[in-house]
C-alpha cells in the first residue's frame, strides 16, 4: 500500500520520513487491513536506537485515528522517557515536536490533549495518557478518584503504545504462566488485562532490545514482529555514526584535557565548512559521589589550564589528537588562543550534572534539547541517570573517568553493557547536508575515511588503556551492532604515471549542479508533467446495484451485467458547493500550501476554476448516473478522491531542486584525489585476486591503482579491455576513471544526486568532435528497477540532445550511456557503437 495521507499531511514536515519508515508504516497498514487479523491485535517493532521509534508511534496515532481510535495510551518504564515523550506529542513550540501544527481530518482542525482517564474525552480528539507501567499497575488495583480502571479499557477501544517493551516480559522470561487475577500482579499481567479488556484494543510496542536468545521471548512474539530493523541494519545503512575507542594511560586531568581538544576540533572543523555544530562530551562516572569530584577536578582544569598542559596533549600518539593539532596549526590556531577558547566554551556556566533522579527530573526537557542553537550546555556529568530514553545528536565525546578494567571473566560485565548502551545513544548521527551529500542523516564519507569531515560522523569513546577492558567492551559493541566486527581499508591512489599527463594536468570533466528549483514559470498544471491526472483522466465507477450468484460448476460465466455507459465532466461543471467541500476536507489545499508549487496564484477560487488548474481537469463517470440514488455524494467522493491523488504526486514528486540542464567543467585534478576506502572484511570489492583488480593494477587506462568494485564493475574493466583494441584504432587517449564519490550528477528533475560508477574520456587529434566524456553505470538485475530513474537520467544527458547544446566547447561531446549489464554486455555495445561510430545517412 501507498504511504496514508493522514500521516504525511499531518505530522511535522521537518521531518523527513525515511525509507526504512515507510516500510513500517506501509506493513502495518497492510496488516491492520487483512480481513482476518487476529483481534485484540498485539504487534511489535523492533528498532534501533535512534530510528525514530518515537516518529512510527506518532504516525500510527494519527492513521488509527483515521481508523475511528481516539484514546491511547503511552506506557513506559521510566519517567525521563514519558517526559520526552509529552514534549515530542504535546508541545507544539519544541524542536522536537513529532506533530503538524494544524492536524486535519476531512477538512476539520483535530485537537491533541493529555488525558488522566478515558471518561467524558473528546470524541473527535486525539486523547493520550502518558504513565509509568509502574503507576498504571498501581492505579489499576488501587481505586482512587480519576485513576484509570480497568472498565476504562472494556467501554472504550484503546491502543496502547508500550516503549522500552523489553522491560514488560519479566514473567515471559521467567517462564511463568501470566496469572490475571489480583493473587499474581506483575507489570506484564497488567498490561495483558488491559490489552485483552476489549477484542479491538491494539497494543504496539516499541523497543531495540529484543532478547533472541531467550526461548520463551521467541516464542512469544514470533507472530508479532511486524518490522524488524535492528541496529547492525541502520548503521550498515549510514544512519549512525562510526564508532571509535580513544585509548590512552593519560591520568583523568589529562584525558579530560584531550576530549576537550578533540572536542573543539570537531567544533572548529564543522565552522570551517560553515555547519552549524556545538560538540558536547559526557564525563562518566562511577558513583555519584566520584560524578562530583570529576566535575570538581574539570573546573579546576579549567580554571588553572596552561600552555603546558596542551604541550602534553600535543606530544600524544593518538591519531585523532595528531589530526587536530595538525589542523590547529594549519589554521594558525596558537596555542594561547586553544587556551582562552576552551576556558570561554567549557566554563562552569555551561556544564551540568545529570546524576540523581532530581536532576533527572530538573534537567529532562533540556539535555534532550542539547541540538538547540540558544541551550549553551557543553559538557555533561553523569552516572547511569542518561541512558534509556536520551535522545541526542550531538553527542561527540564520552570520557570513562574510572579506571576499573574488565571483569576478567569470560562473561561481559554488566557495567561494560550499560556503557555500550549509552555509546549507542551518542553513536545518533548529527545531521548536516552538502553538495553531493544531500541526505543530511546518512554518513557520508565511508569511502573517504581521510575527509577532514569524517570526524564529523565519529563518537569517540575515551578509555584507559587496560587491554583485556578495551577487547571487553569492543565484544559487547560488536555484539549489539555498534561497531563492525571485522572491518579493512584500502587506499585507492593514482598512478604517479597518470599524474604525470596533460589529461591529468589539465583536463575537465563536465558535471551538472543541484540548484533550487525557480517555481515562477509553474502557472498550470500542463507545466507538472509527472501529474498521473495529466498522463489519464481520473476515473470514478458509480454504484450500480447490479450483481448476480455464481455456481461453483460454473466458474468461467459471469453473472454481471455491464454498463457501457460514461459520462465525462470537468470539474469547472461539477457544482462548486461539491468542489469546495471536498477541498475543505484535504489540508493540502490551502492557499500558502499551493502557493509553494504555484507561485503565481493569488486565491483558492482561481484554483478551482481555472482552465490550467483544477477547474480544467475532467473526471470519467463510469456508470449510469440515473440509476444513482445520491448523485452529489458520488461526485464529492470523486473529487475527494482526485484531489488526493494530484496530492500525493505534489507532495512525493514535486522537490526543492533540480539539476542544471548545463554542464560545467571541473578540473581533472581537483576532482579526483587520493582516498582511503573502508570495508567489511568479508565485502567481495576487496578480492584482489580478481582479474579485473590485475587490470586496474597495470592497464595504463585505468588511472587509480586499485578497482574494488562489484562484480558488475568488475565485468565492465574486462569488457571495455577486449574493446580497447578497437577504441585504438579512432582515439589516442583513453582513460576509464572509477568514481568513487569524487563527483556527482544532479537528475535534471528532482535534483536527487547520482554518482556514476566510471566516466570514461576518449580523445583524439583529429575530427569534428575531438573528446568524449562517457557516464558509465554498471548495474546487477537484482536492483536494476530501483534504479530505473538513473537509467532516464543517464539517456537525457547527451550534448547534441533536443538541438540544444549542454556545453559550450563543440569539439567535445557528454553522453550518459544504458546500464551495463554483464549478461547482456551486446546491447551496451550496439549502444556505445551508435555512440562513437555513428553512421552516415545513405
Amino acid at each position: 500500500p501507498d504511504m496514508p495521507a493522514s500521516i504525511t499531511q499531518n505530522l511535522n514536515p521537518k521531518f523527513e520520513i525515511r525509507e526504512y519508515q515507510v516500510e513500517a508504516f506501509v506493513r502495518f497498514t497492510h496488516y491492520f487491513n487483512l480481513p482476518n487479523r487476529p483481534k485484540p491485535m498485539h504487534l511489535l517493532f523492533n528498532m534501533a536506537t535512534g530510528s525514530g521509534k518515537t516518529l512510527i508511534m506518532a504516525g500510527l496515532i494519527l492513521y488509527l485515528y483515521e481508523q475511528g481510535y481516539r484514546n491511547f495510551l503511552f506506557f513506559v518504564n521510566a519517567d525521563n522517557i514519558i517526559e520526552k515523550t509529552r514534549d515530542n506529542f504535546l508541545n507544539a513550540i519544541s524542536s522536537k515536536y513529532l506533530f503538524n501544527t494544524d492536524i486535519r481530518f476531512n477538512g476539520e482542525r483535530v485537537p491533541i490533549a493529555e488525558v488522566e482517564n478515558f471518561e467524558g474525552v473528546n470524541a473527535n480528539g486525539i486523547n493520550i495518557r502518558f504513565a509509568t507501567i509502574q503507576k498504571l499497575h498501581t492505579e489499576l488495583r488501587t481505586e482512587r478518584e480519576n485513576a484509570l480502571t480497568l472498565d476504562d479499557f472494556k467501554k472504550a477501544r484503546v491502543v496502547l503504545l508500550s516503549d522500552e517493551a523489553h522491560h514488560m516480559n519479566v514473567s515471559t522470561k521467567k517462564q511463568m504462566e501470566l496469572d490475571l487475577t489480583p493473587e499474581k500482579p506483575t507489570w506484564e499481567n497488567t498490561v495483558e488485562a488491559i490489552f485483552t479488556a476489549n477484542p479491538d484494543n491494539l497494543l504496539l510496542e516499541f523497543t531495540a532490545t529484543f532478547e533472541g536468545k531467550t526461548r520463551a521471548i521467541v516464542e512469544k512474539y514470533r507472530d508479532k514482529v511486524i518490522y524488524l530493523y535492528d541496529l547492525v541494519k541502520f548503521r550498515n545503512d549510514r544512519y549512525s555514526k562510526d564508532i571509535e575507542i580513544v585509548r590512552s594511560n593519560l591520568r583523568l586531568h589529562d584525558r579530560m584535557l584531550q576530549a576537550l581538544l578533540i572536542s573543539h576540533y570537531k567544533q572548529a572543523v564543522a565552522a570551517h565548512a560553515s555547519i552549524q555544530l556545538k560538540p558536547v562530551i559526557l564525563f562518566k562516572g562511577k558513583t555519584i559521589a566520584d560524578s562530583k569530584e570529576n566535575r570538581a577536578e574539570f573546573h579546576r582544569l579549567i580554571d588553572r589550564l596552561t600552555g603546558n598542559d596542551i604541550d602534553t596533549i600535543r606530544k600524544s600518539e593518538v591519531p585523532i589528537v595528531q589530526k587536530a593539532f595538525r589542523f590547529f596549526d594549519k589554521h594558525r590556531i596558537s596555542t594561547e588562543q586553544l587556551i582562552q577558547r576552551l576556558k570561554q566554551d567549557f566554563h562552569e556556566r555551561y556544564c551540568l550534572s545529570v546524576n540523581s533522579k532530581a536532576d533527572r527530573e530538573t534537567y529532562q526537557i533540556q539535555v534532550n534539547r542539547l541540538e538547540e542553537k540558544d541551550n549553551p550546555i557543553r559538557v555533561i556529568f553523569a552516572v547511569q541517570m542518561l541512558s534509556e530514553g536520551w535522545d541526542v545528536l550531538n553527542l561527540f565525546d564520552i570520557v570513562r573517568c574510572y579506571d576499573t578494567g574488565s571483569t576478567g571473566h569470560n562473561k561481559i560485565g554488566k557495567t561494560t553493557t550499560q556503557e555500550a548502551q549509552l555509546i549507542g545513544r551518542g553513536a545518533r548521527y548529527y545531521p548536516f547536508a552538502l553538495p553531493g551529500h544531500e541526505d543530511a542523516f546518512k554518513r557520508k564519507f565511508d569511502e573517504d575515511m581521510e575527509h577532514e569531515l569524517r570526524v564529523l560522523e565519529v563518537l569517540h569513546y575515551h578509555s584507559i588503556n587496560d587491554s583485556p577492558y578495551i577487547s571487553e567492551i569492543r565484544r559487547v559493541l560488536v555484539q549489539s551492532g555498534l561497531i563492525d566486527e571485522a572491518v579493512v581499508t584500502r587506499p585507492l591512489k593514482l598512478k604517479s604515471q597518470f599524474k604525470e599527463t596533460d589529461f591529468y594536468k589539465y583536463g575537465v570533466v563536465y558535471v551538472n549542479k543541484r540548484v533550487r528549483r525557480d517555481s515562477h514559470g509553474i502557472e498550470s498544471f500542463n507545466d507538472l508533467a509527472f501529474l498521473r491526472v495529466k498522463q489519464k483522466p481520473h476515473e470514478h465507477t458509480l454504484p450500480q446495484g447490479t450483481g448476480g450468484v455464481t455456481g461453483i460448476t460454473e466458474a468461467e460465466k459471469t453473472y454481471f451485467p455491464q454498463t457501457g455507459n460514461t459520462e465525462t465532466i470537468k470539474v469547472a461543471d461539477i457544482e462548486q458547493n461539491i468542489v469546495q467541500t471536498a477541498i475543505a476536507r484535504n489540508p493540502f489545499f490551502r492557499l500558502d500550501a499551493l502557493k509553494r508549487y504555484f507561485p503565481q496564484l493569488t486565491s483558492m477560487q482561481a484554483f478551482r476554476t481555472s482552465e490550467d488548474l483544477l477547474g480544467g481537469l475532467v473526471i470519467v463517470f463510469k456508470g449510469d448516473f440515473s440509476r444513482v440514488e445520491n448523485p452529489a455524494y458520488e461526485k464529492l467522493k470523486a473529487c475527494c478522491d482526485l484531489l488526493e491523488e494530484i496530492a500525493a504526486d505534489l507532495g512525493n514528486q514535486f522537490t526543492e531542486y533540480e539539476g542544471t540542464q548545463h554542464f560545467y567543467p571541473e578540473g581533472v585534478r581537483h576532482l579526483f584525489t587520493d582516498k582511503l576506502l573502508k570495508f567489511s572484511r568479508d565485502n567481495p570489492r576487496i578480492d584482489e585476486n580478481h582479474e579485473a583488480e590485475h587490470i586496474a593494477k597495470t592497464a595504463e587506462w585505468f588511472v587509480f591503482e586499485g578497482l574494488y568494485g562489484t562484480g558488475e564493475e568488475k565485468a565492465f574493466v574486462l569488457f571495455l579491455r577486449n574493446y580497447l583494441e578497437q577504441l585504438r584504432e579512432t582515439y589516442k587517449d583513453i582513460y576509464l576513471i572509477r568514481n568513487e564519490r569524487h563527483f556527482s550528477l544532479y537528475n535534471f528533475f528532482d535534483g536527487q544526486a547520482f554518482q556514476p560508477d566510471f566516466v570514461l574520456f576518449l580523445g583524439r587529434d583529429t575530427g569534428e568532435t575531438q573528446a568524449y566524456q562517457l557516464f558509465v553505470e554498471p548495474k546487477g538485475e537484482h536492483i536494476e528497477d530501483f534504479d530505473r530513474w538513473k537509467a532516464v537520467f543517464l539517456k537525457a544527458i547527451d550534448t547534441e540532445r533536443k538541438g540544444e547544446r549542454i556545453i559550450a566547447d563543440r569539439t567535445y561531446r557528454i553522453i550518459g550511456l544504458p546500464f551495463y549489464q554483464d549478461k547482456n554486455q551486446q546491447a551496451f555495445q550496439t549502444a556505445l557503437d551508435a555512440v562513437l561510430y555513428p553512421r552516415t545517412p545513405d
